[in-house]
């Protein structure tokens, strides 16, 4: 398999890597295909892309994987039997204890929680509280394989803490492990002044390589042509919030999907 990488003041450089070991592979489909998983979270596999997407990053079933702000944890799902009998799994959440952080989030929590309470199917997911905000720590410098994050950087950038994010999972990260970035993308001419869930691709790239990533490779895998990403309550017009869409607007709601989203590998340098 071959990965383009782009290094800073260098041309483009093709490496090559062994294909992972077809068990791993196999692992993971179980995992997204497992019955176990609930159906109206396996609707959303059309948009989300759970195999495709875990696979780009390039995950195995003995790694330590962080994911960042897994709220109530859908991927979780997947990654938490993948993990495992081998691997282990970090749920960094929301730190409740912030005076800062909404109510609500309380909910979602306690969703995450019961989730991963299955030992049977989840093995033992270890939860942590995160807040960017202040000092944080993912986990032990250099100990972690991979950081995932989905849908999360627009809320970042919107509390301008997303820099601190990026140096908490480089300083958790080994050296040669990945950032996995799936995200909300705005185009690239327009205006990103309102705050709408959208963010420019290049932004995310220019904000991670200034904090010691670089860019591995890119993907369609999650990409929707059809997402003009202008709606009037942002990309939560689109499904499956649907907010303050009115009846007779929905099915043009819903045929468009979910939204255009950048992915993005990153390595830490």
């Amino acid at each position: 398999m071959s990965h383009k990488f782009l290094i800073p003041g260098c041309l483009l450089a093709t490496v090559i890597f062994s294909s992972a070991p077809v068990l791993a592979d196999e692992k993971l489909r179980a995992a997204v295909d497992d019955p176990a998983r609930p159906a109206a979270e396996k609707q959303r596999d059309e948009y989300r892309n759970p195999y495709e997407t875990l696979e780009f990053f390039g995950i195995e079933p003995d790694m330590t994987v962080v994911e960042l702000a897994p709220g109530a944890g859908w991927y979780t799902e997947i990654l938490g039997p993948y993990l495992g009998d081998q691997g282990r799994l970090i749920g960094a959440q929301v730190d409740l204890e912030s005076d800062d952080t909404p109510a609500f989030y309380r909910d979602i929590v306690a969703a995450y929680e019961q989730r991963i309470a299955d030992p049977e199917r989840f093995g033992t997911v270890e939860m942590i509280a995160f807040n960017p905000a202040k000092e944080s720590k993912l986990a032990e410098p250099g100990s972690v394989d991979m950081v995932l994050t989905f849908r999360s950087v627009h809320g970042w950038k919107r509390d301008g803490v997303f820099e601190q994010v990026l140096q908490a999972a480089n300083e958790a990260l080994k050296s040669g492990g990945v950032l996995g970035v799936v995200q909300h993308r705005l185009p690239e001419d327009r205006d990103d002044a309102e705050y709408t869930g959208y963010v420019k691709q290049n932004w995310v790239v220019a904000q991670a390589e200034s904090s010691g990533f670089v860019l591995a490779e890119s993907s369609a895998i999650n990409a929707n042509p059809a997402d003009s990403a202008d709606h009037p309550e942002g990309v939560w017009s689109l499904p499956p919030s649907l907010r303050n869409v009115a009846q007779g607007d929905r099915e043009q709601q819903l045929e468009i999907g979910e939204s255009d989203r950048m992915t993005l590998k990153f390595v830490k340098r």
